[in-house]
């Protein structure tokens, strides 16, 4: 027995050098820039700016090929975040700041056809076919994928109401700000 355990830790050691040497020698040199502006970016690999995900975004920025204001969940702050990384100058005039949304569904409205659950991209729906379906909000990301394909139109994007941790006092003075 302690051959056999012996034998499987030598194999284990050697394997995991192996692996280990391999991943520097095969390694895919990535440009700093996309790595800084996937930091920048909120990371929920939603798909409203066109693109897969949000590293496939920050490489397009990093090459130039598209706008600064395609990140719908970043908002203004994110535009604003990469145009000063980028060195480029943000126009922000025809960008609508939403706050925080949250998929709901509407109980009387589904019917249990699963294409939302196959729509989304962060599993934050559950249901079963033909059976009511659910949204769990802390997993929902706010893409809006299945509102659009709701065939009952059962899918509704609510404002996230505040909360004692995501409320900010306005600042004196600031008249501007929403709440």
């Amino acid at each position: 027995m302690l051959l056999d355990v012996g034998s499987l830790a030598v194999m284990g050691v050697t394997l995991g050098a192996v692996l280990g040497t391999a991943a520097k020698l095969l390694a895919v040199p990535t440009n700093p820039i996309e790595d800084e502006l996937v930091e920048l970016l909120p990371g929920s690999q939603c798909g409203q700016c066109g693109f897969v995900g949000c590293s496939q975004y920050a490489a397009a920025l990093a090459k130039g090929n598209t706008p600064i204001t395609l990140c719908a969940p970043g908002g203004k702050g994110t535009i604003e975040a990469l145009a000063k990384k980028l060195g480029v100058s943000a126009d922000t005039d025809g960008h609508e700041e939403k706050g925080p949304e949250v998929a709901f569904i509407i109980e009387d409205l589904c019917i249990g056809c699963l294409r939302c659950i196959g729509e989304c991209g962060s599993d934050a729906i559950v249901g079963a076919p033909k059976q009511l379906h659910t949204v769990i909000s802390d997993a929902c990301h706010a893409c809006g994928k299945c509102f659009k394909i709701c065939p009952t139109e059962a899918i509704e994007m609510r404002p996230i109401p505040p909360t004692i941790a995501g409320w900010h006092w306005t600042k004196p003075g600031d008249h501007s700000a929403h709440h």
